[in-house]
């Protein structure tokens, strides 16, 4: 047994390979047993204090330690095995490159949960849809942004120089650039939803054909949900390159009907028609009754064209609203003789 653990296995006994593999898997076993330790005995001290940012550094602390332990692990367990220099350099850069990547991490973790302790209640609790959709993209940036910030921290660890080897990529950088065209121009029309808030969540917009409500809102793409109950996803830039409709902030909803009625109508009945017109608006709190419209607008091929609109307010029940009226135009106009017209002809004989 003696002679078999001596024996030499890449450089290295199998003796030292037990020891390397004791000492990282010691790591994960230590942060795992610390951290129950600690966590046991954290409870009681925070349960005492008011501010609850004792209460994340534990919760958030608790993976990025286990990491960072093992990673101290792992290295003092390389530290146990003879390699060439060449090897022991990649794994001092491999251990500097996890060291920074369990910082940023934590931070990260940090971060995302001082903002959901603290600034989702208040924004959850604001009447700005505005604020309610901002707080994903606020999140996503941050996140973004310090893991950059990670990555490049630890290329200068190990000796890289980012913005060098960006700025040297050449003709390779300038294809990445033309490649994340598309994927910019949709963050840059995430941005301009934002600053320009052509419409919100809950908004019903038109755009490029699609009729809908707005469900989300996100920094590459925004989902709509259609009048057929289907959910669109458009990237952002469509909203820069097209005119958007927010059926949502309209005032009013304009209405417009052109009711035609037969030539055998005199004059009269034209006027009377037309009377009747402003009387069933007027009697509908639903309808904005200083903005109608109503005049003989055509004399067409079949029919006397009465052009008839009106504009109904915002919070009624537009579908609802427009049936009665309609039903009351058909009650109304059947009651006073006056008839609809349609497509008719006259045939005459000549040869009698």
């Amino acid at each position: 047994m003696t002679t078999y653990l001596s024996q030499l296995f890449l450089r290295n006994t199998l003796t030292q390979w037990l020891i390397a593999v004791a000492f990282v898997l010691g790591g994960v076993i230590i942060a795992k047993t610390a951290y129950f330790i600690f966590k046991k005995i954290s409870k009681g001290l925070v349960r005492s204090t008011k501010t609850k940012l004792d209460d994340l550094l534990i919760e958030t602390l608790e993976k990025p330690a286990i990491f960072a332990i093992a990673v101290i692990g792992f290295y003092l367990g390389m530290q146990q095995l003879s390699m060439t220099s060449d090897i022991r350099l990649l794994i001092e850069n491999t251990n500097k490159v996890l060291i920074v990547i369990c910082i940023t991490w934590f931070v990260v973790r940090l971060v995302n949960a001082m903002v959901q302790e603290y600034m989702e209640p208040v924004i959850e609790n604001s009447e700005s849809k505005s604020k309610r959709q901002l707080l994903p993209i606020i999140t996503k940036v941050i996140t973004i942004t310090i893991w950059m910030i990670g990555i490049i921290i630890a290329f200068n660890a190990i000796g890289y120089n980012l913005a060098g080897l960006i700025a040297g990529l050449g003709i390779g950088g300038l294809a990445f650039a033309l490649a994340a065209k598309d994927y910019l121009q949709n963050i840059f029309g995430g941005i301009s939803i934002f600053t320009d808030k052509p419409f919100a969540i809950d908004d019903r917009i038109k755009i490029d054909g699609f009729d809908g409500k707005v469900e989300e809102i996100g920094i590459r793409s925004s989902r709509i949900r259609t009048l057929s109950g289907s959910l669109v996803t458009i990237p952002n830039s469509m909203f820069i390159n097209n005119s958007v409709e927010n059926v949502a902030l309209e005032p009013t909803r304009k209405i417009t009907l052109r009711l035609g009625l037969t030539y055998s109508t005199s004059p009269d009945q034209l006027h009377r028609a037309m009377e009747i017109l402003k009387e069933i608006i007027a009697d509908h709190q639903e309808i904005v009754t200083d903005t109608p419209v109503v005049f003989l607008e055509n004399f067409a091929d079949f029919s006397l064209v009465i052009l008839f609109i009106y504009y109904i307010r915002k919070e009624a029940d537009i579908p609802g609203t427009q049936n009665t009226i309609n039903l009351e135009i058909l009650h109304r106009f059947d009651k006073e003789g006056l008839e609809f017209a349609f497509p008719t002809q006259t045939i005459y004989n000549v040869n009698k």
